[in-house]
């Protein structure tokens, strides 16, 4: 098997930062290589140097043999090597067919010629079992959709290597299991493909070998055959990692937040919530599991204040609040962790500082008469990062400097210091690796211990089923079941969640 990549000894310095220290790695062709470490490993700062986004300062890159230097991804893509970004790099208002040819348009007479275009995109569509409508507009289509265009558009520039940086974290299992099927082909076709993953199952289901980073440095390099769950654990962490969490015993309050028959509407305007009604007591996590797509966006924002129901109300504390705003919610008890970091959790050009504070920049001791105590504003931010270990030197580093996992911890840590009645969870730990998931389930828990409640939406069944005492299942903007914890299984809530199936006096079948 001829050798696709190789990159030795390579290392990369920031400020104060060892990104990679004297790194190799290696993938040959019709090969699945699974690069995987801690938030901060360095992984992505490997990949992004392959791609050409930026240099190594130390070591050499060869590509099928020969010694490169990639300045740019425009060298990367002309060198066979395609990237697929953890946060999509596509243009929401320009159709499917325009994001995949972007810079790459076949011509005739001047013109850009669609037709053979799209006669090439269909072909690789029914290739690799990749449907997408070409004519969608990018903002239109789901999160699964959106990959395969990357997927897509990666191939359409015939990529002989194939980086995918967290491919998985925002896609539901159908939708997992359908993308590894895609990689498990293309390697057959010889196609040398690099998979960075925090995800370990996946690690062990789809990869040739595995290289194990922490701390900017290799920990391990061996044959996926070789491989066990509990030793690349040990491997990326440095420790024993506890995912079992002790909690206080089941015995819900009263009520902290009442959902009555709230109905809502989507970004397009149709129905996305038909009556959706459940409550939140103090002391108990509340868990939707569902396939994303089914309502669960809009009922965080609907709880949170961020879109207008049309018709039902919310009670928190008591208090109908279906009126109030965002702030007005927050600063009655109420804290969000969106589900997307980088669209509403978030400012990426702004300090990890500017981030930490914004709860608090307005209210005393932190502001006095409009005038900002930048040095108690920054204590804190300093003993947040400390206490909810957000890898970095300084607080006052931008965010979009971090990792995706530290940005989701600075996140949280600003979220849990506001002290809240109750947390609303969306998504807590997409592309978090497991020494950090560890760390937010027991925040999780802490909050549920201390008789305040979670409202806690993930697509990890596991995490649905490890963290809720009550679990509610929603399809096409309805609640069609409610277990209690240990009522069910993956597979009993999984035919809840494709619509077979409502709960009522008999299951009947829909």
């Amino acid at each position: 098997m001829a050798v696709a990549v190789e990159m030795l000894n390579i290392s990369k310095f920031f400020p104060g930062v060892v990104a990679n220290d004297n790194v190799s790695l290696s993938v040959g062709e019709g090969e699945i290589l699974g690069l995987i470490g801690e938030n901060g490993a360095g992984k992505s700062t490997m990949m992004n140097m392959l791609y050409g986004m930026m240099e190594p300062d130390l070591g050499v890159i060869k590509l099928f043999g020969k010694e490169v230097r990639i300045q740019s991804p425009n060298m990367a893509i002309k060198l066979g090597i395609g990237m697929v970004h953890q946060h999509f790099m596509l243009m929401p208002n320009l159709s499917v067919l325009q994001n995949i040819i972007l810079g790459k348009a076949p011509t005739k007479k001047g013109l850009i010629d669609t037709k053979e275009a799209k006669e090439k995109i269909r072909e690789i569509m029914d290739t690799y079992d990749l449907p997408v409508d070409l004519d969608e507009k990018v903002y239109q289509l789901s999160v699964g959709e959106k990959q395969r265009v990357e997927i897509i558009k990666a191939l359409y520039r015939e990529a002989k290597v194939l980086i995918l940086d967290e491919p998985t974290a925002v896609l539901t299992p159908t939708e997992t299991d359908k993308l590894l099927d895609v990689l498990r082909l293309l390697k057959s076709k010889g196609c040398a493909i690099i998979f960075i993953t925090h995800k370990l199952r996946e690690v062990m289901a789809i990869t040739d070998k595995i290289v194990v980073m922490r701390k900017g440095l290799v920990t391990g390099s061996l044959d996926t055959s070789e491989a066990n769950t509990e030793g690349l654990s040990d491997m990326m962490v440095g420790r024993k990692v506890n995912l079992e969490i002790d909690r206080k015993p089941y015995q819900p309050g009263e009520d902290v937040l009442e959902v009555k028959d709230i109905h809502a509407l989507n970004q397009r305007g149709l129905p996305a919530l038909n009556g959706v009604s459940f409550h939140v007591s103090r002391g108990e996590v509340v868990g939707i599991a569902g396939v994303e797509g089914n309502g669960q966006t809009e009922l965080i924002e609907a709880v949170s204040g961020m879109l207008k129901p049309t018709g039902g109300q919310i009670i928190f504390k008591g208090q109908d609040v279906t009126a109030r705003n965002v702030r007005q919610r927050r600063e009655s008890g109420m804290s969000h962790i969106p589900e997307d970091r980088l669209k509403m959790g978030s400012a990426v050009n702004c300090t990890i500082r500017d981030n930490l504070i914004l709860n608090r920049y307005y209210q005393k001791p932190y502001c006095k008469s409009g005038i900002l105590d930048n040095k108690k504003l920054h204590a804190l931010s300093e003993e947040l990062c400390k206490n909810f270990d957000v890898k970095t030197p300084d607080s006052d580093y931008k965010l979009g400097t971090l990792s995706g996992g530290n940005m989701q911890k600075v996140i949280f840590a600003r979220e849990m210091e506001a002290d809240p009645d109750l947390l609303i969870a969306a998504q807590p730990t997409r592309g978090v690796d497991i020494g950090a998931i560890e760390s937010i389930h027991h925040k999780i828990i802490e909050v549920r211990d201390s008789n305040r409640g979670v409202l806690l939406v993930s697509a990890e069944l596991d995490e649905i089923l490890s963290l809720s005492d009550r679990i509610l299942v929603m399809y096409e903007g309805e609640i069609m079941a409610e277990f209690k914890r240990g009522e069910a299984d993956e597979r009993t809530i999984a035919v809840y969640m494709t619509g077979a199936k409502r709960q009522g006096g008999d299951d009947d079948e829909k």
